[in-house]
């Protein structure tokens, strides 16, 4: 049985460039790196480990995708990000299950920002 999420693993090719895009680009904290292989950046609560031992390659047929909380509206944070030279794959919808804004790390992999429906 298994109890929680102990940890997301992301396949990156860059260490420096995916660190820069978790940490400065998202505002997320760093909290460990081990060189080129590993580091650790704090989610919230949850643990995604940039794991470069891995072949990492960009793939849009599926698989696993990283939902984020904005700080604030999803309409300013995908307009920040996009300031800043984020590809979106496409446009803010809406859901009766809540609202996304996908959109690519700096490797290539899924992410998506995710907003509940307001009441």
């Amino acid at each position: 049985m298994a109890s929680g999420v102990a940890t997301v693993w992301v396949p990156i090719e860059d260490m420096d460039r995916a660190v820069q895009f978790y940490s400065e680009t998202l505002g997320l904290s760093l909290q460990d790196r081990q060189g080129d292989d590993w580091a650790e950046i704090d989610a919230n609560g949850l643990t995604l480990g940039l794991n470069g031992r891995e072949t990492a390659t960009a793939s849009s047929g599926g698989g696993a995708v990283i939902s984020f909380q904005p700080d604030g509206g999803i309409d300013e944070e995908v307009s920040r990000l996009r300031g800043a030279g984020v590809e979106f794959t496409g446009e803010i919808s809406d859901h009766p299950w809540g609202r996304i804004a996908p959109f690519k790390d700096s490797e290539g992999n899924d992410l998506q920002f995710y907003a509940p429906p307001s009441s």
